[in-house]
Protein backbone atom coordinates (compact mmCIF):
# COMPACT_ATOMS: atom_id res chain seq x y z
CA UNK A 1 0.00 0.00 0.00
CA UNK A 2 3.23 2.12 0.89
CA UNK A 3 4.57 1.45 -2.21
CA UNK A 4 1.42 2.49 -4.05
CA UNK A 5 1.12 5.80 -2.38
CA UNK A 6 4.75 6.64 -3.51
CA UNK A 7 4.60 5.61 -6.99
CA UNK A 8 1.47 8.35 -6.90
CA UNK A 9 3.02 11.39 -5.06
CA UNK A 10 6.05 10.88 -8.05
CA UNK A 11 3.40 10.91 -10.69
CA UNK A 12 2.69 14.23 -9.63
CA UNK A 13 5.61 15.72 -8.83
CA UNK A 14 6.68 14.97 -12.27
CA UNK A 15 3.35 16.65 -13.66
CA UNK A 16 3.57 19.49 -11.96
CA UNK A 17 7.05 19.98 -12.93
CA UNK A 18 6.66 19.53 -16.69
CA UNK A 19 3.52 22.11 -16.12
CA UNK A 20 5.81 24.72 -14.98
CA UNK A 21 8.32 24.13 -17.32
CA UNK A 22 5.69 24.42 -20.09
CA UNK A 23 4.94 27.46 -18.30
CA UNK A 24 8.31 28.80 -18.65
CA UNK A 25 8.31 27.99 -22.11
CA UNK A 26 5.21 29.74 -23.00
CA UNK A 27 5.90 32.71 -21.16
CA UNK A 28 9.11 33.12 -23.00
CA UNK A 29 7.67 32.83 -26.40
CA UNK A 30 5.31 35.38 -25.69
CA UNK A 31 7.82 37.36 -24.44
CA UNK A 32 9.75 36.93 -27.75
CA UNK A 33 6.41 37.51 -29.87
CA UNK A 34 6.27 40.81 -27.54
CA UNK A 35 9.81 41.73 -28.43
CA UNK A 36 9.73 40.93 -31.87
CA UNK A 37 6.34 42.65 -32.01
CA UNK A 38 8.36 45.89 -30.87
CA UNK A 39 10.82 45.38 -33.43
CA UNK A 40 8.13 44.78 -36.32
CA UNK A 41 5.68 47.78 -34.62
CA UNK A 42 4.56 50.30 -37.47
CA UNK A 43 4.49 54.02 -36.62
CA UNK A 44 2.92 56.38 -38.32
CA UNK A 45 3.91 60.46 -39.14
CA UNK A 46 1.00 62.58 -40.60
CA UNK A 47 1.23 66.66 -40.76
CA UNK A 48 0.54 66.57 -37.08
CA UNK A 49 4.04 65.63 -36.38
CA UNK A 50 5.69 68.27 -39.32
CA UNK A 51 7.92 71.07 -37.72
CA UNK A 52 8.82 72.58 -41.04
CA UNK A 53 8.77 72.24 -44.69
CA UNK A 54 10.58 73.67 -47.37
CA UNK A 55 9.71 73.92 -51.31
CA UNK A 56 11.94 74.59 -54.35
CA UNK A 57 9.76 75.13 -57.33
CA UNK A 58 11.70 74.94 -60.88
CA UNK A 59 9.81 76.62 -63.72
CA UNK A 60 10.17 72.96 -65.37
CA UNK A 61 7.03 71.88 -63.44
CA UNK A 62 9.13 70.36 -61.03
CA UNK A 63 9.00 70.59 -56.79
CA UNK A 64 11.89 69.82 -54.61
CA UNK A 65 9.94 69.46 -50.86
CA UNK A 66 12.19 69.27 -47.40
CA UNK A 67 9.70 67.96 -44.84
CA UNK A 68 10.79 67.88 -41.22
CA UNK A 69 9.28 65.90 -38.50
CA UNK A 70 9.40 65.08 -35.19
CA UNK A 71 8.85 61.21 -33.99
CA UNK A 72 9.30 59.09 -31.22
CA UNK A 73 10.39 55.95 -32.91
CA UNK A 74 10.97 52.61 -30.62
CA UNK A 75 14.70 51.49 -30.41
CA UNK A 76 15.36 48.47 -32.97
CA UNK A 77 13.97 47.81 -36.44
CA UNK A 78 10.75 49.00 -37.63
CA UNK A 79 8.43 50.14 -39.95
CA UNK A 80 7.49 53.89 -40.40
CA UNK A 81 4.84 55.41 -42.37
CA UNK A 82 5.69 58.31 -43.90
CA UNK A 83 2.41 60.27 -45.20
CA UNK A 84 0.58 63.24 -46.60
CA UNK A 85 3.55 63.69 -49.35
CA UNK A 86 2.69 64.99 -52.87
CA UNK A 87 0.74 61.89 -55.06
CA UNK A 88 3.19 63.14 -57.89
CA UNK A 89 6.58 62.26 -56.02
CA UNK A 90 9.11 60.58 -57.98
CA UNK A 91 9.65 57.79 -55.49
CA UNK A 92 13.63 57.51 -56.90
CA UNK A 93 14.31 60.97 -55.55
CA UNK A 94 13.37 59.91 -52.22
CA UNK A 95 15.84 60.43 -49.22
CA UNK A 96 15.55 60.51 -45.21
CA UNK A 97 17.99 61.21 -42.35
CA UNK A 98 17.91 62.36 -39.27
CA UNK A 99 18.58 65.87 -37.98
CA UNK A 100 19.56 65.26 -34.56
CA UNK A 101 22.44 62.54 -35.34
CA UNK A 102 22.93 61.09 -38.93
CA UNK A 103 23.97 57.94 -37.90
CA UNK A 104 21.36 56.72 -35.49
CA UNK A 105 19.00 56.10 -38.25
CA UNK A 106 19.80 53.46 -40.82
CA UNK A 107 17.25 52.85 -44.30
CA UNK A 108 17.21 49.27 -44.76
CA UNK A 109 13.93 49.25 -47.30
CA UNK A 110 12.43 52.02 -49.06
CA UNK A 111 8.44 51.86 -50.28
CA UNK A 112 6.39 54.02 -52.46
CA UNK A 113 2.42 53.40 -51.58
CA UNK A 114 0.04 54.53 -54.43
CA UNK A 115 -2.56 51.98 -54.33
CA UNK A 116 -5.00 54.51 -52.75
CA UNK A 117 -8.45 53.69 -51.45
CA UNK A 118 -11.37 54.48 -53.82
CA UNK A 119 -14.28 52.96 -54.67
CA UNK A 120 -13.33 51.04 -57.87
CA UNK A 121 -10.57 49.69 -55.59
CA UNK A 122 -12.46 49.04 -52.20
CA UNK A 123 -15.11 46.74 -54.84
CA UNK A 124 -11.87 44.57 -56.59
CA UNK A 125 -10.61 44.13 -53.00
CA UNK A 126 -13.61 42.34 -51.85
CA UNK A 127 -14.05 40.60 -54.77
CA UNK A 128 -15.03 36.54 -53.24
CA UNK A 129 -15.74 37.80 -49.85
CA UNK A 130 -19.01 38.88 -48.43
CA UNK A 131 -20.24 42.04 -47.88
CA UNK A 132 -23.60 43.82 -46.88
CA UNK A 133 -26.21 45.65 -49.04
CA UNK A 134 -28.49 48.52 -47.48
CA UNK A 135 -31.33 49.24 -48.72
CA UNK A 136 -34.45 50.90 -48.15
CA UNK A 137 -38.31 50.00 -49.48
CA UNK A 138 -40.08 52.19 -50.80
CA UNK A 139 -43.19 50.25 -50.38
CA UNK A 140 -42.91 49.23 -46.79
CA UNK A 141 -40.40 52.60 -45.75
CA UNK A 142 -38.41 49.71 -44.11
CA UNK A 143 -34.99 49.35 -43.97
CA UNK A 144 -33.39 46.17 -45.10
CA UNK A 145 -29.64 44.71 -45.18
CA UNK A 146 -28.59 41.44 -46.68
CA UNK A 147 -25.56 39.49 -46.52
CA UNK A 148 -24.24 39.17 -50.54
CA UNK A 149 -20.47 37.23 -51.90
CA UNK A 150 -19.44 40.21 -54.37
CA UNK A 151 -18.84 37.47 -57.26
CA UNK A 152 -17.06 40.15 -59.71
CA UNK A 153 -15.99 43.85 -60.40
CA UNK A 154 -15.34 44.24 -64.12
CA UNK A 155 -17.76 46.43 -65.94
CA UNK A 156 -20.30 46.87 -62.49
CA UNK A 157 -20.89 44.27 -59.26
CA UNK A 158 -22.34 41.10 -59.35
CA UNK A 159 -23.56 39.94 -56.86
CA UNK A 160 -24.40 36.54 -55.11
CA UNK A 161 -27.89 36.46 -52.82
CA UNK A 162 -28.48 33.09 -51.25
CA UNK A 163 -28.79 30.92 -53.75
CA UNK A 164 -29.09 33.42 -56.20
CA UNK A 165 -27.19 35.99 -58.53
CA UNK A 166 -27.49 39.61 -59.51
CA UNK A 167 -26.50 42.96 -60.11
CA UNK A 168 -27.43 46.53 -60.19
CA UNK A 169 -28.94 46.03 -56.92
CA UNK A 170 -30.07 49.69 -55.79
CA UNK A 171 -28.77 49.10 -52.07
CA UNK A 172 -25.96 50.85 -50.51
CA UNK A 173 -22.90 48.43 -50.46
CA UNK A 174 -21.25 48.01 -46.83
CA UNK A 175 -17.55 46.92 -46.54
CA UNK A 176 -16.51 45.34 -42.71
CA UNK A 177 -12.99 47.06 -42.97
CA UNK A 178 -10.55 48.74 -45.26
CA UNK A 179 -7.92 45.88 -46.77
CA UNK A 180 -4.14 45.77 -45.12
CA UNK A 181 -3.09 46.62 -48.42
CA UNK A 182 -5.23 49.68 -49.55
CA UNK A 183 -4.16 53.20 -47.78
CA UNK A 184 -6.39 56.78 -47.76
CA UNK A 185 -3.34 58.77 -49.07
CA UNK A 186 -0.10 58.49 -50.89
CA UNK A 187 2.99 56.99 -47.99
CA UNK A 188 6.37 56.55 -48.37
CA UNK A 189 7.25 53.11 -46.05
CA UNK A 190 10.75 52.74 -44.28
CA UNK A 191 12.14 49.93 -42.71
CA UNK A 192 14.44 51.94 -40.19
CA UNK A 193 16.54 50.79 -37.39
CA UNK A 194 16.62 53.29 -34.89
CA UNK A 195 19.58 53.58 -32.56
CA UNK A 196 18.12 57.00 -30.64
CA UNK A 197 16.10 56.75 -27.53
CA UNK A 198 14.70 59.95 -27.25
CA UNK A 199 12.38 61.56 -29.92
CA UNK A 200 13.90 61.62 -33.43
CA UNK A 201 13.63 64.62 -35.76
CA UNK A 202 13.95 63.33 -39.53
CA UNK A 203 13.79 65.15 -42.54
CA UNK A 204 12.91 63.45 -45.69
CA UNK A 205 13.23 65.14 -49.36
CA UNK A 206 11.67 64.26 -52.57
CA UNK A 207 10.94 65.75 -56.11
CA UNK A 208 7.89 65.91 -57.23
CA UNK A 209 6.23 66.57 -60.50
CA UNK A 210 2.71 68.62 -61.04
CA UNK A 211 4.35 71.66 -59.33
CA UNK A 212 5.31 74.86 -61.66
CA UNK A 213 5.95 78.73 -61.37
CA UNK A 214 6.16 81.17 -63.92
CA UNK A 215 6.40 84.98 -64.15
CA UNK A 216 3.63 87.52 -65.11
CA UNK A 217 4.12 91.06 -65.86
CA UNK A 218 2.40 93.86 -66.12
CA UNK A 219 3.76 97.43 -68.33
CA UNK A 220 0.99 100.54 -67.74
CA UNK A 221 1.97 102.80 -70.84
CA UNK A 222 1.71 106.31 -70.20
CA UNK A 223 0.13 108.87 -72.62
CA UNK A 224 3.26 109.40 -74.69
CA UNK A 225 4.49 105.71 -74.85
CA UNK A 226 7.67 106.44 -73.90
CA UNK A 227 7.59 105.71 -69.85
CA UNK A 228 5.66 102.71 -68.41
CA UNK A 229 4.79 101.37 -64.80
CA UNK A 230 6.13 97.46 -64.30
CA UNK A 231 4.81 94.93 -61.57
CA UNK A 232 5.55 91.81 -61.99
CA UNK A 233 4.02 88.36 -60.32
CA UNK A 234 5.30 84.83 -59.44
CA UNK A 235 1.96 82.11 -60.29
CA UNK A 236 2.40 79.01 -58.83
CA UNK A 237 0.26 76.48 -59.97
CA UNK A 238 0.23 73.31 -57.56
CA UNK A 239 -1.29 70.40 -58.90
CA UNK A 240 1.04 67.62 -56.86
CA UNK A 241 -1.32 66.30 -54.81
CA UNK A 242 -0.25 67.26 -51.61
CA UNK A 243 -0.08 70.89 -49.27
CA UNK A 244 2.91 72.75 -48.15
CA UNK A 245 1.89 74.51 -44.80
CA UNK A 246 4.46 77.93 -44.25
CA UNK A 247 6.38 76.79 -46.36
CA UNK A 248 9.87 78.34 -46.50
CA UNK A 249 9.44 78.94 -50.37
CA UNK A 250 11.94 79.23 -52.79
CA UNK A 251 11.91 80.12 -56.83
CA UNK A 252 14.74 78.93 -59.24
CA UNK A 253 14.75 80.43 -62.94
CA UNK A 254 16.65 78.72 -65.05
CA UNK A 255 16.71 76.06 -68.28
CA UNK A 256 17.33 73.11 -65.88
CA UNK A 257 17.83 70.03 -67.71
CA UNK A 258 15.63 67.15 -67.57
CA UNK A 259 15.36 63.41 -68.55
CA UNK A 260 11.55 63.65 -69.99
CA UNK A 261 9.29 60.65 -70.60
CA UNK A 262 7.54 61.95 -73.84
CA UNK A 263 4.03 61.06 -71.61
CA UNK A 264 5.51 62.88 -69.19
CA UNK A 265 4.34 66.68 -69.78
CA UNK A 266 1.60 68.33 -71.45
CA UNK A 267 0.99 71.72 -72.98
CA UNK A 268 -1.28 74.10 -70.82
CA UNK A 269 -2.34 77.56 -71.53
CA UNK A 270 -3.75 79.54 -68.93
CA UNK A 271 -4.53 83.37 -69.29
CA UNK A 272 -5.34 85.87 -66.30
CA UNK A 273 -7.61 89.14 -66.65
CA UNK A 274 -5.20 91.47 -64.40
CA UNK A 275 -6.74 94.58 -62.85
CA UNK A 276 -4.27 97.77 -61.92
CA UNK A 277 -2.73 97.02 -58.74
CA UNK A 278 -0.70 99.46 -56.63
CA UNK A 279 2.77 99.43 -55.98
CA UNK A 280 4.00 96.60 -53.95
CA UNK A 281 6.98 95.82 -51.58
CA UNK A 282 9.40 93.94 -53.22
CA UNK A 283 9.06 90.12 -51.19
CA UNK A 284 11.45 88.42 -52.90
CA UNK A 285 15.47 88.33 -52.60
CA UNK A 286 17.43 87.62 -55.67
CA UNK A 287 20.73 86.01 -55.90
CA UNK A 288 23.02 83.95 -58.23
CA UNK A 289 22.71 79.89 -57.96
CA UNK A 290 24.99 77.99 -60.36
CA UNK A 291 23.94 79.00 -62.96
CA UNK A 292 20.45 80.02 -62.42
CA UNK A 293 18.80 82.66 -60.42
CA UNK A 294 17.25 81.72 -57.40
CA UNK A 295 14.24 83.92 -55.93
CA UNK A 296 13.24 83.54 -52.04
CA UNK A 297 10.32 84.44 -50.19
CA UNK A 298 10.93 86.44 -47.33
CA UNK A 299 7.95 85.13 -45.49
CA UNK A 300 6.61 81.41 -44.52
CA UNK A 301 3.66 80.47 -47.50
CA UNK A 302 1.12 77.95 -47.32
CA UNK A 303 0.12 76.43 -50.98
CA UNK A 304 -2.94 74.38 -51.12
CA UNK A 305 -3.27 71.49 -53.62
CA UNK A 306 -5.05 72.21 -56.58
CA UNK A 307 -4.32 76.28 -55.65
CA UNK A 308 -2.99 78.92 -58.39
CA UNK A 309 -1.07 81.62 -56.23
CA UNK A 310 -0.48 84.76 -57.44
CA UNK A 311 2.89 86.80 -54.98
CA UNK A 312 4.10 90.03 -55.95
CA UNK A 313 8.08 89.82 -57.51
CA UNK A 314 8.93 93.64 -58.63
CA UNK A 315 7.53 96.51 -59.19
CA UNK A 316 9.08 99.45 -60.93
CA UNK A 317 7.62 103.48 -62.08
CA UNK A 318 8.98 105.43 -64.89
CA UNK A 319 10.91 103.11 -66.68
CA UNK A 320 11.66 104.57 -70.17
CA UNK A 321 10.36 102.40 -73.21
CA UNK A 322 10.62 102.71 -76.51
CA UNK A 323 8.17 102.40 -79.44
CA UNK A 324 8.73 100.68 -82.72
CA UNK A 325 6.57 99.97 -85.76
CA UNK A 326 8.22 98.03 -88.00
CA UNK A 327 8.17 96.74 -91.89
CA UNK A 328 9.82 93.74 -92.56
CA UNK A 329 10.36 91.94 -95.75
CA UNK A 330 11.38 88.41 -96.73
CA UNK A 331 14.69 87.00 -98.54
CA UNK A 332 12.25 85.14 -101.21
CA UNK A 333 11.12 88.84 -102.66
CA UNK A 334 14.99 89.17 -104.28
CA UNK A 335 15.75 85.29 -106.11
CA UNK A 336 12.80 85.49 -108.82
CA UNK A 337 10.68 88.00 -110.51
CA UNK A 338 7.40 89.24 -108.72
CA UNK A 339 5.11 91.32 -110.89
CA UNK A 340 2.06 91.60 -108.47
CA UNK A 341 2.23 94.51 -105.36
CA UNK A 342 2.71 92.80 -102.44
CA UNK A 343 0.02 94.48 -100.26
CA UNK A 344 -0.79 92.23 -97.35
CA UNK A 345 2.08 92.82 -95.12
CA UNK A 346 1.26 94.46 -91.54
CA UNK A 347 3.41 97.13 -89.93
CA UNK A 348 4.63 95.21 -86.55
CA UNK A 349 3.95 97.02 -82.72
CA UNK A 350 7.15 96.68 -80.47
CA UNK A 351 7.99 98.15 -77.43
CA UNK A 352 11.34 98.20 -76.20
CA UNK A 353 12.55 98.06 -72.65
CA UNK A 354 16.28 98.25 -70.98
CA UNK A 355 16.80 96.06 -68.19
CA UNK A 356 18.64 98.93 -66.12
CA UNK A 357 19.47 99.94 -63.07
CA UNK A 358 19.09 103.22 -64.04
CA UNK A 359 15.72 102.38 -65.57
CA UNK A 360 14.38 101.35 -61.98
CA UNK A 361 15.24 97.89 -63.07
CA UNK A 362 18.65 95.93 -63.41
CA UNK A 363 17.50 92.86 -61.94
CA UNK A 364 17.35 89.29 -63.70
CA UNK A 365 13.97 88.88 -65.09
CA UNK A 366 12.62 85.19 -64.87
CA UNK A 367 10.75 83.80 -68.05
CA UNK A 368 7.31 85.16 -68.50
CA UNK A 369 3.85 86.51 -70.39
CA UNK A 370 4.04 90.39 -70.35
CA UNK A 371 0.87 91.89 -70.93
CA UNK A 372 0.37 95.62 -71.88
CA UNK A 373 -1.93 98.23 -70.73
CA UNK A 374 -3.01 102.20 -71.40
CA UNK A 375 -5.33 104.34 -70.45
CA UNK A 376 -7.82 105.02 -72.42
CA UNK A 377 -9.16 109.37 -73.11
CA UNK A 378 -11.64 108.77 -70.32
CA UNK A 379 -8.99 106.78 -67.87
CA UNK A 380 -10.26 103.91 -68.57
CA UNK A 381 -7.14 100.86 -68.24
CA UNK A 382 -7.46 99.29 -71.38
CA UNK A 383 -5.29 95.60 -72.70
CA UNK A 384 -3.15 96.52 -75.73
CA UNK A 385 -1.19 93.54 -76.36
CA UNK A 386 0.98 90.67 -74.93
CA UNK A 387 4.04 88.56 -75.51
CA UNK A 388 6.21 86.11 -74.15
CA UNK A 389 9.92 86.83 -72.97
CA UNK A 390 12.62 84.70 -72.20
CA UNK A 391 14.73 84.72 -68.95
CA UNK A 392 16.43 88.31 -69.34
CA UNK A 393 19.54 88.59 -66.98
CA UNK A 394 19.99 92.71 -66.01
CA UNK A 395 21.56 95.36 -68.50
CA UNK A 396 19.50 93.41 -71.57
CA UNK A 397 17.07 94.64 -73.55
CA UNK A 398 12.71 93.25 -73.36
CA UNK A 399 11.50 93.48 -76.86
CA UNK A 400 7.63 92.66 -76.89
CA UNK A 401 5.39 92.50 -80.15
CA UNK A 402 1.74 94.14 -79.53
CA UNK A 403 0.16 93.55 -82.40
CA UNK A 404 -0.12 94.92 -86.08
CA UNK A 405 -0.73 98.79 -86.59
CA UNK A 406 -4.10 99.60 -87.40
CA UNK A 407 -3.49 103.18 -89.44
CA UNK A 408 -0.24 102.81 -90.42
CA UNK A 409 0.27 100.46 -93.61
CA UNK A 410 2.96 99.11 -96.04
CA UNK A 411 2.75 97.80 -99.67
CA UNK A 412 5.85 96.61 -101.92
CA UNK A 413 6.27 96.04 -105.15
CA UNK A 414 9.30 94.77 -107.48
CA UNK A 415 10.16 97.29 -110.20
CA UNK A 416 12.90 95.43 -112.03
CA UNK A 417 14.40 92.25 -111.70
CA UNK A 418 17.31 90.93 -113.79
CA UNK A 419 20.36 88.38 -114.09
CA UNK A 420 23.46 89.37 -114.79
CA UNK A 421 25.68 86.76 -115.00
CA UNK A 422 25.44 83.21 -114.08
CA UNK A 423 25.63 83.92 -109.89
CA UNK A 424 25.09 87.95 -110.10
CA UNK A 425 21.23 89.76 -110.12
CA UNK A 426 19.89 92.80 -109.66
CA UNK A 427 16.36 93.81 -108.34
CA UNK A 428 14.89 97.07 -107.54
CA UNK A 429 11.78 98.17 -104.78
CA UNK A 430 9.29 100.51 -104.05
CA UNK A 431 7.82 100.11 -100.72
CA UNK A 432 4.75 102.45 -99.75
CA UNK A 433 4.61 103.35 -96.48
CA UNK A 434 0.60 105.29 -95.53
CA UNK A 435 0.01 106.94 -92.22
CA UNK A 436 -3.37 107.56 -91.12
CA UNK A 437 -2.86 108.57 -87.48
CA UNK A 438 -3.23 112.37 -86.50
CA UNK A 439 0.60 112.12 -85.63
CA UNK A 440 3.88 112.21 -87.81
CA UNK A 441 5.14 108.43 -87.36
CA UNK A 442 9.08 106.59 -87.94
CA UNK A 443 8.26 103.24 -89.26
CA UNK A 444 11.96 100.66 -89.27
CA UNK A 445 12.51 99.18 -92.62
CA UNK A 446 14.04 95.72 -92.41
CA UNK A 447 14.88 94.13 -95.84
CA UNK A 448 16.87 90.35 -95.30
CA UNK A 449 18.77 90.64 -98.47
CA UNK A 450 20.28 87.36 -99.59
CA UNK A 451 24.16 86.71 -100.83
CA UNK A 452 27.09 89.19 -100.92
CA UNK A 453 25.26 92.32 -101.76
CA UNK A 454 25.49 95.83 -102.86
CA UNK A 455 23.25 99.11 -102.86
CA UNK A 456 23.32 100.67 -105.80
CA UNK A 457 21.21 103.44 -105.31
CA UNK A 458 18.11 103.77 -102.71
CA UNK A 459 16.07 106.84 -102.11
CA UNK A 460 17.04 107.19 -98.23
CA UNK A 461 19.63 106.81 -95.95
CA UNK A 462 20.43 102.70 -94.81
CA UNK A 463 22.57 100.76 -92.13
CA UNK A 464 24.03 97.35 -92.93
CA UNK A 465 23.03 95.82 -89.42
CA UNK A 466 24.34 92.32 -90.34
CA UNK A 467 25.63 90.69 -93.33
CA UNK A 468 22.61 89.87 -95.13
CA UNK A 469 19.87 93.14 -93.30
CA UNK A 470 19.86 96.47 -94.58
CA UNK A 471 17.62 98.52 -92.64
CA UNK A 472 15.78 101.84 -93.29
CA UNK A 473 14.08 104.48 -90.59
CA UNK A 474 11.73 106.34 -92.55
CA UNK A 475 9.09 109.23 -91.13
CA UNK A 476 5.97 109.27 -92.56
CA UNK A 477 3.97 112.51 -91.81
CA UNK A 478 0.39 112.15 -90.71
CA UNK A 479 -2.12 111.66 -93.22
CA UNK A 480 0.47 111.26 -95.58
CA UNK A 481 2.25 108.44 -97.94
CA UNK A 482 6.15 108.22 -98.10
CA UNK A 483 7.82 105.76 -100.64
CA UNK A 484 11.51 103.85 -100.25
CA UNK A 485 12.84 103.36 -103.16
CA UNK A 486 16.35 100.90 -103.58
CA UNK A 487 18.21 98.85 -106.17
CA UNK A 488 20.51 96.30 -104.82
CA UNK A 489 23.13 93.78 -107.00
CA UNK A 490 23.14 90.39 -105.51
CA UNK A 491 25.56 87.67 -105.79
CA UNK A 492 24.82 83.90 -104.94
Amino acid sequence: MKRKYLLIALVVILLVGIGYRAMAVSEKSESNRIEDGKKQKVLSTGLEDQTGVALTIYNVNLGLVKDQREIKLAKGTGELRFMDVASQIIPTSVHIKSIIDPDSLQILEQNYEYDLLNPQKLLDKYVGKEVKLYYRNPYTEQEEIVTATLLSNNVGPIFKIGDEITFGHPGRIIFPGVPENLISKPTLVWLLENHLSKAQKVESSYLTNGINWRADYVVTLNEKDDKADLSGWVTIDNKSGAMYRDAKLKLVAGDVNRVKDKYEYKNKMMRYAMAETPKAKEQFKEEEFFEYHIYTLQRPSTIKDNQTKQISLISADNVPVKKELLYRGAQYYYYNQHGKVISNQKVGVFVEIANKKENNLGIPLPKGTIRVYKHDKEGSLQFVGEDSIDHTPKDEKVRIKLGDAFDVVGSRKQTDWKKIAYDTYEAAFEISLRNHKKEDVVVRVVEPIPGDWKMLNSSHEYTKTEAFTAEFNILVPKNKETKLTYRVKMRF
